[in-house]
C-alpha cells in the first residue's frame, strides 16, 4: 500500500442489465473490495451490448482512471461481443490465446463435454492480452493495458476479482466516520457545509433514515488522513448537540443499508 491515490471505473455490459431482466450483483461486491484494497472507484457506467458503445466506454474511462474492470458479454453466444470491442478500443486483432485454450482443453476433456467452436470462443483474447484465472469454470478473463475485462455471473465475476486483486497497485485506504442523530438533514445541511469547506479533502455525507417510529440523519465521513478525519467527526459531533440532538455513534455500512431500505 502507498499514499498514491489509485482511482478506478466499472464498465457493466449487457442489454440484460439494462432491460431490468437481470439484476446485478456485481457492483456492490468489486465496490467493497476495491475500498479495502485503498482503490476508489470513482465512476460506474452500464451500456449495451453495442461495440461503438463498448469502445467509446472503454476509451474515455482508461484515459481517466488508474485502472478499468468491465462485466459482461465474455460468454460463447453471438451476443458476447466484448472481446471485440476491447480488442477494436485499442486497435487490435482477436486471437484464440493458446494459454486459454490450454485450460479449456483440459477442463472440458475432465468434465466429458466436447470443447466445440462455440465454447473455443471464450478462449478468445485481444492480441497481446494477460488471462485472469478463473477458479470456477476455467474460461479466463483477461487484462489489456489498464483494463480487465471479466464474466457477468457474480460466481465468476467474484472469483477473478478475488484472483486480481492482490496482483494490483494499492492506494491509501479510505476510512470512515460515521455519527447518527435524530436530526433531520434540513437542520444540519447548513452547518454541515460549513464543516465540509474547511475539510476540502475528507468527504463528508448526509443520509436520512427512518428506523423504529423515527427520522433521523446519519453523517459520514471519509477520508485517508486519521487525524483530519477523526478531527472533521468531533466537529459534526459537536455540531449535533449545538442544534440540540444527541450524537450516536454509528458503523458506516450499516447505515448505508438503513439509508436504502427508507427510500
Amino acid at each position: 500500500m502507498s499514499d498514491e491515490t489509485v482511482t478506478s471505473a466499472f464498465l457493466i455490459i449487457g442489454n440484460e442489465i439494462l432491460s431490468g431482466r437481470t439484476k446485478d450483483k456485481n457492483l456492490g461486491f468489486l465496490a467493497e473490495k476495491l475500498t479495502e484494497a485503498g482503490i476508489r472507484l470513482s465512476e460506474v457506467r452500464v451500456v449495451r451490448d453495442e461495440e461503438g458503445e463498448i469502445v467509446e466506454a472503454v476509451n474515455a474511462l482508461r484515459a481517466r482512471y488508474t485502472y478499468v474492470f468491465t462485466s459482461g458479454g465474455i460468454g460463447p453466444t453471438h451476443d458476447d461481443i466484448t472481446c471485440a470491442s476491447i480488442a477494436a478500443a485499442f486497435g487490435l486483432s482477436v486471437i484464440r490465446n493458446p494459454e486459454a485454450m490450454r485450460r479449456m482443453e483440459i477442463h472440458y476433456k475432465t468434465i466429458g463435454r466436447e470443447f466445440n467452436e462455440a465454447r473455443k470462443k471464450m478462449a478468445e483474447t485481444p492480441e497481446g492480452a494477460e488471462l485472469i484465472d478463473n477458479p470456477v469454470s476455467t474460461a479466463p478473463g483477461f487484462i489489456i493495458g489498464n483494463v480487465h475485462v471479466m464474466a457477468g455471473v457474480p460466481s465468476v465475476f467474484q472469483a477473478m476479482v478475488l484472483e486480481l486483486l492482490p496482483k494490483l497497485k494499492h492506494g491509501a485506504k479510505m476510512l470512515s466516520r460515521a455519527v447518527s442523530c435524530t436530526l433531520g438533514e434540513g437542520v444540519v445541511a447548513e452547518a454541515l457545509g460549513e464543516i465540509q469547506s474547511r475539510y476540502g479533502d475528507v468527504e463528508i455525507g448526509s443520509y436520512p433514515y427512518f428506523r423504529a417510529g423515527y427520522f433521523g440523519t446519519t453523517l459520514v465521513a471519509r477520508g485517508t488522513d486519521v487525524a483530519r478525519l477523526e478531527a472533521a467527526a468531533e466537529e459534526i459531533r459537536q455540531m449535533i448537540r449545538d442544534k440540540g440532538g444527541e450524537p450516536i455513534e454509528a458503523r458506516p455500512e450499516e447505515d448505508t443499508e438503513e439509508t436504502q431500505n427508507a427510500g
